[in-house]
């Protein structure tokens, strides 16, 4: 039986390869994103459904309830990213707040927000998944505190959902290629290095992750939640 997959934040890079694997699968398929233009190229690609969204803002979030179907199979939090290459350059103590907020509520709050909006329309034995980062467990500023924040979160929320069958769980990829992540200032050099961290030997892939979240919403993964699942190709190894 075909699924509801919303995905967050989806119109590039890994949410959009998310949406694609899904949609691939037959699963009906919403896409959310702050940018018509990739939205709109991805429904005319995929077959997906899109609405624009800025996952940040409550009241956005209530009008998006509108557009949504009143179940939703598969939740995945993918909006977010390091919100540090955005900044304008202000070094004064309010500038480093609206900074540090700025990480807070694209990683953790946008995440806490829609999985709130939408609890009462999560699927029995559904999923909920989130798209953390490597940088959760590095020293890596207020990005890595909001996607720390964002895995100890989802412990309590696993706990909530788990009597109604549904799982919460984290992704947190390594470094990525083909993403819009580094806003194009990611050096070769510094390319180099991420490679070479890696046990495999390569830069990971939207497919790769795209792979972990369909795994984590799958039948095979229902006794399965509360967790993080690293996707860093051996970058940081866990026990």
């Amino acid at each position: 039986m075909a699924r509801t997959i919303l995905v967050t934040g989806g119109g590039t890079g890994i949410g959009r390869a998310i949406a694609r694997h899904f949609a691939a699968e037959g699963d009906g398929v919403v896409v959310t994103g702050r940018r018509p233009e990739p939205l709109a190229e991805l429904a005319a690609e995929a077959g997906v459904s899109t609405a624009v969204c800025d996952h940040t803002d409550s009241a956005a979030l209530t009008r998006l309830l509108d557009r949504l179907p009143d179940r939703i199979d598969v939740l995945v939090n993918n909006a977010g990213g390091n919100t540090d290459f955005d900044t304008d350059g202000e070094q004064d103590l309010a500038a480093y707040a609206r900074d540090f907020r700025a990480n807070l509520d694209a990683n953790l709050v946008s995440a806490a927000l829609t999985t709130r909006a939408l609890e009462d329309r999560l699927a029995p034995g559904g999923a909920v998944v989130h798209i953390g980062s490597i940088a959760a467990e590095q020293a890596a500023g207020s990005y890595g505190a909001a996607k720390a924040g964002l895995a100890n979160w989802n412990i309590d929320l696993a706990g909530r959902l788990g009597s109604r069958g549904i799982t919460a769980n984290v992704v947190a990829p390594g470094y990525i290629a083909d993403t819009e992540f580094f806003r194009d200032k990611l050096s070769g050099e510094r390319r180099e290095q991420l490679v070479a961290a890696t046990a495999t030997g390569r830069a990971g892939t939207p497919a790769d992750i795209a792979g972990a979240v369909a795994f984590l919403a799958s039948p095979a993964a229902r006794h399965l939640t509360g967790q993080v699942l690293h996707v860093n190709g051996g970058a940081r190894a866990t026990r």
